[in-house]
């Protein structure tokens, strides 16, 4: 018989001594990608929120006036702006160097002035809002999101309310916002 002990070592052991160098490496690369910090995001787009507009046809409106309608557009406009900027979806820009010129405008029917303001604002997207008040029963709020630079409109929400109370006008635009605005693809084209 011939002894082999000294001569070439068994064919298999390199393979282990791959392996084990392969598992090494593939566990070194894991550890660099976890290491590494992730991937930057874009910064998410500038957008403006004008304050929500009051269309009051009602009769109590005619005869005493808007006064907690007036009110309630504030707060609402104010929970948009917070709950999108909680969402980090959006980078919402401060309005107050254009608010008396929006103020003073139909920014439904101005013929793109809202758009002209939320680009001196250095906004991406706009949002304009009205509330449609028929009666004390009859209430619609509609928020509309607009692309500055084309003018398009991106996605529109509305939804009916019944009651003039603070809470419906709150309720509804969590809704909005919730099921809406920030829904998963609402608003993109495929």
């Amino acid at each position: 018989m011939t002894n082999l002990s000294g001569h070439a070592t068994p064919h298999f052991a390199p393979a282990q001594v791959r392996l084990g160098i392969t598992i090494m490496r593939a566990l070194t690369v894991i550890a660099a990608l976890l290491l590494m910090p992730s991937v930057a995001r874009a910064d998410p787009p500038k957008l403006a929120v004008f304050d929500f507009e009051l269309i009051d046809t009602s009769l109590p409106g005619e005869f005493y006036g808007s006064k907690p309608e007036e009110a309630r557009l504030v707060r609402i406009s104010e929970q948009l702006r917070k709950e999108l900027t909680d969402s980090g979806r959006f980078q919402v820009l401060d309005i107050a160097p254009v608010r008396n010129a929006a103020r003073h405008a139909n920014l439904q029917a101005c013929g793109g002035c809202d758009l002209k303001l939320a680009e001196q604002l250095g906004a991406e997207l706009e949002i304009t809002g009205m509330v449609q008040k028929v009666s004390n029963l009859i209430i619609n709020l509609n928020i509309y999101l607009r692309d500055v630079k084309t003018g398009n409109m991106i996605a529109a929400a509305s939804a009916d309310m019944r009651g003039n109370t603070d809470e419906a006008w709150t309720r509804t635009m969590s809704y909005l916002i919730r099921n809406r605005l920030l829904a998963p693809n609402y608003g993109r084209r495929e």
